[in-house]
């Protein structure tokens, strides 16, 4: 395990660091100032059949917060800058730039939000699951 996340994340700074954005998805579910940039998506090969990886760049305005969701597949984030507060699965936990964090699929994520009154933060969020699953579900609160 230890081995695959140590995988995961040279992946996730060889992608921070070597790609270009293949799409932008407009989300219009939250109304956030910065919704969030997919800056990588790929279909994976034969010997991962029917999987995908999708690489988001998720930005705070000062002091915003995100609302309730859940992402139904495998999700690893990087925070690039800033402090973010994180409520997950009722566990509440504060993430600093340069630490990453894991969250199960489909558990629910109630809130996020950028501890600065001044400055942005940044997220690099890391998806693999099946080809066409969202990478995000409002959850009605």
């Amino acid at each position: 395990m230890k081995k695959f996340v140590f995988s995961l994340a040279v992946m996730i700074t060889a992608f921070t660091f070597s790609t270009k954005a293949q799409h932008a998805t407009s989300h219009d579910q939250f109304a956030v100032k910065y919704p969030p940039e997919t800056l990588f998506k790929k279909t994976l090969p034969a010997t991962v059949k029917g999987e995908q990886v999708e690489v988001v760049l998720v930005k705070f305005a000062p002091g915003e917060t995100h609302t309730a969701h859940r992402h139904p597949v495998a999700t690893i984030g990087y925070v690039l800058e800033g402090s973010i507060e994180s409520t997950f699965e009722g566990e509440t936990r504060v993430y600093k730039q340069g630490e990453m964090f894991w969250e199960e699929p489909n558990g629910l994520h109630t809130s996020a939000r950028n501890l600065s009154k001044t400055k942005e933060a940044k997220l690099l969020v890391y998806f693999t699951g099946p080809v066409g699953t969202p990478y995000l579900v409002p959850v009605k609160e």
